[in-house]
């Protein structure tokens, strides 16, 4: 319900699935470098990311129009979903059907399967709470299922609109890929365009933190150090600070800049710093 290039999404942390170290500077004379299984771990992170964000833009897109085959100008996705309200139940139900078979939308991913939204009020209304749930709903051959609570918690000290989100989910990866799971605590604060009604203004700061179970079966953590810039209108994390646990133990600190809209970002490992290219 709140982020990224409308789907080409991002973001909320880096809209990718793969991940590449270069070395770029030495800061002391430790021997403790990145491995592929850290690249891995990362990646892993992102793509859960990328995948939770997207069906955040994709409900908040629904809910916002209530647009018969979910058009919007930007983003569009085409005649790819269907979406209808139920609101002689309680909670009210709002349902995004993308069909049996996968539809090409205008982001250039297929996407097939339910989107469902219990809801008590709108998405700007004090108090609301939107919970997401999915049916067979599949992302480029990648099965997401499990739930999301999005809750309306009014506004903070300065006036700004923040949101508590909660996630217990999991990404089923095509080809016998494995399954990437995770609880996640997060706020979501608007930072910017709240007052307007358009979609390309709004900016997002994130904070929280994440338990990961990844495909290899091994449990990482990530944690929000400096809250991360999410803006609509781009498609990767514009500045930000997060820990990721290694596998091989200690922390490595992903840096995501100060602001520019670029695929780039920097990650401390004990004593080298390195750039990473999101993709």
């Amino acid at each position: 319900m709140y982020i990224t290039r409308q789907l080409k999404t991002t973001t909320l942390l880096m809209a990718i699935a793969m991940i590449s170290f270069t070395a770029c500077k030495r800061t002391n004379s430790s021997t403790d470098t990145a491995s592929a299984d850290d690249a891995a771990a990362v990646a892993d992170h992102t793509q859960l990311e990328r995948e939770n964000n997207d069906v955040d833009n994709i409900t908040d897109i629904a809910y916002t129009t209530g647009a018969a085959n979910l058009r919007m100008t930007p983003p569009d996705l085409g005649s790819c979903a269907t979406v209808t309200r139920d609101t002689t139940v309680t909670p009210h139900l709002l349902t995004i059907d993308f069909g049996t078979s996968d539809c090409l939308c205008a982001d250039g991913r297929y996407r097939r399967g339910k989107i469902f939204v219990e809801y008590n009020k709108g998405y700007k209304d004090s108090g609301s709470v939107h919970t997401i749930t999915f049916s067979n709903y599949y992302v480029d051959e990648n099965q997401l299922t499990g739930k999301k609570t999005v809750t309306n918690m009014g506004t903070n000290s300065i006036g700004q609109y923040y949101y508590d989100i909660e996630v217990n989910d999991s990404l089923i990866l095509s080809g016998g890929g494995g399954i990437i799971s995770w609880t996640s605590s997060r706020t979501r604060t608007w930072i910017e365009g709240y007052s307007t009604t358009l979609r390309a203004d709004d900016v997002y700061n994130i904070a929280g933190s994440a338990t990961i179970i990844r495909r290899t079966g091994k449990t990482i953590s990530v944690n929000i150090t400096t809250p991360l810039r999410v803006a609509i209108d781009c498609p990767w994390i514009e500045a930000g600070v997060a820990t990721v646990t290694r596998p091989s133990g200690g922390t490595m600190s992903i840096d995501y800049g100060t602001g520019t809209c670029d695929r780039l970002a920097m990650a401390t490992i004990g004593g080298h710093t390195y750039s990473i290219t999101l993709k």
